[in-house]
C-alpha cells in the first residue's frame, strides 16, 4: 500500500494546522533554552497588534523544497515527500486561528485555496496566488534593479507574505496579529514526532497524483502516507473542500495526540517536536511563541475546533473560464465575527439611491469596460447586470483615455436604460455618447467604483453569477459551514 512517488509535478497542499499542536504543547518548550534562538523568523509583514479580544494567527502551508532556514532538502527527504521536483511558492493551505486573549479556546478557520478575492497589486485572483505571484513579480523587479539573488529572494518573499496577510485581512475583516509558515518537510516531521495519527476513511482510496492509497476504515498514518492523505483533492466528491475536511479531522486527531499524557510526559517526543519546529516553521519576528504558548497550557482538546469559511459556489468560474471557489466577503466577515461572539463592523449605508425608471432590462444591451486598476471588475459588474436581466454586450478593458469617475454613457443623457443601469450600479453618473445606438449603453468603470460586484449585493433574486464570475451554465453549489470538528472527540471522524 505504499505507491512510488508520482511523476506529476505541480501544486500540492500541506495540513499546516500541525503547527497548532506545537503552539498548544509549547509551554513545555520553556525548558529548551535554544528554542527562541533557533527559530526562523520573518519581518516586515504589516501585522496588526490591535486589541480586538483575540490573538489572530495566520498559518500558511507552502510547498517549499527547502527548510525554514532556506537549506535545500536532501534527495532522501524529497523522495519521502512524494511531491515531485517543481520549485514553487504556492500557499495551498491557509488557516486563520483565533485565540481569545484568555487562552480559553482556539478556533482554526480554513480558507479554500481557490477562493476568489481581492489581492493587492493583482486585483481579483485566487487567494493562493497572493504569495507566489507577488513574490515572483517582486523578485524579477529586484533583479532588474541590480539586487543579488539572495537580496531579491529575501525582498520578494517578504512582499509575498505581506500580500497574503493583507488579502486574508481584507476577506475576513480580521487584523492578523501573527504569522506562521511551515513547509512540506514540517508536516512529516511533526506527524512522526507524535508517533503517527489515527484517521478513518469512508471508502477505499487509490489516487496516484497525490500518492494516496488507503483502505476504508480506521488506520494510523505517519510521514509520507499522512502527507498523501491531506494532499489529495482529485477524485473527491467536493474536491478541495473535502481535502480541507481531511486536514481538519487529521489535525483534530493530531492535537488530541499531542495533548495526551503519552506525549506531554515523554521528553524525547517533546524534543522531537521542538526540533521539527526549529527546522520547518517560520514565525514573525515579533512573536514570542514560548510566552504565548504558556498562556495556552491549560487548553484541552475539546476547546480546539476547526471550521471553514462559508462558500457561495464551489464550482464558480470567471468570465474568462478559470475555475474558482466563489466567496462573499460580507458573509465571510459575518460568519467569522459570530464565531467569537462579535458583531461585524457596520457598513456605511448613507448613500441614497435614485428610483430607477420602470423599463424592461432585456431591452437594454450593456457594454462594460474597465478603465481602472482593479482586475476582473468589468466581468464582475457585467455579471451583476446580466443577472438583473440586461443583455450583455462587450466586456473588455477601456481603450480610450482613462476616466477618473465611473460613468454610464448613452445616446442621450435622459436615456431611461442608462438611468436604470446607473441606479442598478449605485447611482453612478450618466453622460452622453452620441455614437452609441439607442438601446445600448456603455459602462466605463474607474477605481472609484463602489457599487455591487455580486448578485447578492445588487439585491437580485438570482445568485447564479457573483463576485469575480461571469455567466455560468450551471446553478451555484454553495457550501455553508459544516458542524465544527472538535479536537476533543474520542476516535477519528470518518471522512471521504
Amino acid at each position: 500500500m505504499h505507491p512510488a512517488p508520482p511523476r506529476r509535478t505541480g501544486r500540492i497542499a500541506l495540513a499546516v494546522l500541525s503547527v497548532l499542536a506545537l503552539v498548544i504543547t509549547g509551554f513545555a518548550w520553556q525548558s529548551i533554552d535554544s528554542l527562541r534562538n533557533n527559530l526562523a523568523t520573518a519581518g516586515g509583514l504589516g501585522l496588526g497588534g490591535g486589541d480586538d479580544g483575540a490573538v489572530d494567527i495566520l498559518m500558511v502551508g507552502t510547498d517549499s523544497r527547502t527548510d525554514a532556514h532556506g537549506n535545500p532538502l536532501s534527495e532522501q527527504e524529497l523522495a519521502t515527500l512524494r511531491a515531485g521536483e517543481e520549485i514553487a511558492s504556492n500557499t495551498d493551505t491557509i488557516v486563520l486561528i483565533r485565540v481569545p486573549n484568555d487562552g480559553s479556546s482556539a478556533t482554526a478557520i480554513s480558507i479554500p485555496r481557490d477562493s476568489y478575492v481581492k489581492v493587492p497589486g493583482l486585483g481579483m485572483s485566487k487567494i493562493n496566488a497572493a504569495y507566489g505571484a507577488t513574490k515572483e513579480t517582486t523578485r524579477l523587479e529586484a533583479v532588474e534593479d541590480g539586487a543579488t539573488p539572495e537580496e531579491a529572494e529575501k525582498k520578494s518573499t517578504e512582499a509575498g507574505r505581506e500580500a497574503l496577510v493583507e488579502s486574508v485581512a481584507d476577506l475576513t475583516g480580521i487584523t492578523v496579529d501573527h504569522y506562521a509558515e511551515v513547509g512540506l518537510l514540517g508536516f512529516v516531521l511533526l506527524t512522526n514526532a507524535v508517533g503517527g495519527v489515527d484517521v478513518c476513511l469512508n471508502d477505499d482510496v487509490c489516487e496516484p497524483l497525490s500518492g494516496a492509497d488507503f483502505e476504508a476504515g480506521e488506520q494510523t498514518l505517519e510521514g509520507a502516507d499522512a502527507l498523501s492523505l491531506v494532499r489529495q483533492r482529485h477524485a473527491l466528491p467536493r474536491g478541495d473542500l473535502d481535502r480541507i475536511v481531511r486536514q481538519q479531522v487529521f489535525m483534530a486527531s493530531l492535537v488530541n495526540q499531542a495533548l495526551s499524557a503519552e506525549t506531554l510526559s515523554n521528553p524525547s517526543k517533546l524534543d522531537e517536536l521542538s526540533s521539527a519546529v526549529e527546522r520547518s516553521v517560520v514565525l514573525d519576528e515579533g512573536w514570542d511563541i514560548v510566552d504565548f504558548a504558556q498562556k495556552l497550557k491549560d487548553l484541552a482538546g475539546g476547546e480546539v475546533k476547526f471550521q471553514t469559511i462559508p462558500v457561495a459556489d464551489i464550482n464558480g468560474m470567471t468570465d474568462y473560464g478559470e475555475s474558482i471557489v466563489r466567496v462573499e466577503p460580507d458573509e465571510v466577515k459575518k460568519y467569522i465575527s459570530g464565531l467569537v461572539g462579535e458583531e461585524p463592523e457596520s457598513v456605511e449605508t448613507t448613500t441614497t439611491t435614485t428610483e430607477a425608471p420602470d423599463i424592461e432590462p432585456s431591452t437594454v444591451t450593456v457594454n462594460v469596460s474597465n478603465s481602472g486598476s482593479i482586475g476582473g471588475l468589468a466581468g464582475d459588474v457585467a455579471a451583476v447586470l446580466t443577472t438583473a436581466g440586461y443583455n450583455q454586450g462587450e466586456v473588455a478593458n477601456y481603450e480610450g483615455e482613462a476616466v477618473s469617475e465611473s460613468t454610464v454613457f448613452a445616446h442621450s443623457k435622459d436615456d431611461d436604460g442608462a438611468a436604470a443601469v446607473a441606479a442598478e450600479l449605485g447611482d453612478i453618473t450618466v453622460e452622453t455618447d452620441s455614437s452609441l445606438p439607442e438601446g445600448t449603453v456603455h459602462v466605463v468603470l474607474s477605481d472609484d467604483y463602489s457599487g455591487p460586484t455580486s448578485a447578492s449585493e445588487a439585491g437580485s433574486a438570482s445568485s447564479e453569477t457573483s463576485s469575480g464570475t461571469g455567466n455560468v451554465s450551471t446553478s451555484p453549489t454553495p457550501a455553508p459551514p459544516g458542524r465544527p470538528i472538535d479536537a476533543g472527540t474520542e476516535g477519528p471522524r470518518c471522512v471521504n
